[in-house]
């Protein structure tokens, strides 16, 4: 009897593509996140405006992207806005109003963990808003993301497109690690019962909001290191930018202290020293 092949199962599609090594990874994500430092001073000097909106399924890799852009800016350049479902007053409010306040002004980038699509999809699947509402919005998205573009923000629109057997052992991964486990929410665990539902409502998303002024880029997530590689590069690659890095500094010398008397340190009070 013929031995079943290893690495995939039997009866299953093509096997997956073979990772990146890790140490090119770590070595390639470090060249990028030294280039975002470069766009970063680049936004702040010519005073741009830069909204990325991250949207795609439940565990889809998002974050993981949000954490690796973020992780070497500067926090008052480079702000991640991930809203909480909203509060009653907000519900009373026109749709977008509450995405409006977080903008960005000159000189700043605004990164999306979900965004005014939440009305597209979430909100549409799970019954959060009316059909009217919805239609609503693919009408009126489109509108609202053109006026966005011509008072000169750079809008860019990451979806990241997951399996449905990865998300399965994402999620199967997130309950079994303690840690991880926060990351799974009731809305999370609905949702695997309504992945055609999900699909419907992105195809209606991308066919409303798909707009020349601000397209969607779908980012493949099934291999999380090259997702971020791949989203990261790309958004380098959507705004022109220059080299502004200083020369090297140089540390000034210390005034002398000779003047200064230390208060005792028995007037302090110290960390216990769990790890000494």
């Amino acid at each position: 009897m013929a031995k079943k092949k290893q690495g995939h199962q039997a009866g299953s599609s093509k096997p997956k593509p073979s990772k990146i090594e890790n140490s090119l990874y770590e070595k390639e994500l470090f060249r990028l996140q030294l280039e975002l430092v470069k766009l970063q001073e680049w936004i702040k000097h010519k005073g741009l405006k830069v909204v990325v909106i991250f949207e795609g399924r439940d565990a889809a890799g998002k974050g993981g992207v949000i954490k690796r852009i973020s992780q070497h800016l500067n926090p008052r350049i480079c702000r991640v806005v991930a809203l909480p479902a909203p509060t009653e007053r907000e519900k009373t409010q026109w749709y977008f109003q509450r995405y409006v306040p977080h903008l960005p002004a000159a000189g700043e980038m605004l990164l999306f963990d979900r965004s005014w699509y939440n009305r597209a999809g979430v909100e549409q699947v799970m019954g959060f808003c009316t059909d009217e509402e919805h239609q609503e919005f693919l009408r009126s998205c489109p509108e609202f993301e053109r006026m966005l573009v011509r008072s000169g923000i750079i809008l860019l629109k990451y979806w990241f497109s997951v399996s449905d057997d990865e998300q399965e052992r994402r999620f199967q991964s997130r309950i079994g690690e303690p840690h991880k486990r926060w990351k799974l929410s009731p809305m999370d665990l609905e949702s695997r019962s309504r992945w055609v539902e999900y699909s419907k409502a992105k195809d209606a998303m991308f066919a409303h909001t798909d707009i020349k002024q601000a397209p969607w880029y779908a980012v493949k997530s099934d291999i999380k290191k090259h997702a971020r590689l791949n989203c990261i590069s790309h958004l380098l690659s959507m705004i022109p930018y220059e080299d502004l890095t200083p020369e090297a500094i140089k540390l000034p010398k210390r005034k002398d202290s000779s003047g200064y008397i230390r208060p005792p340190i028995t007037d302090q009070t110290f960390v216990p020293e769990t790890y000494p």
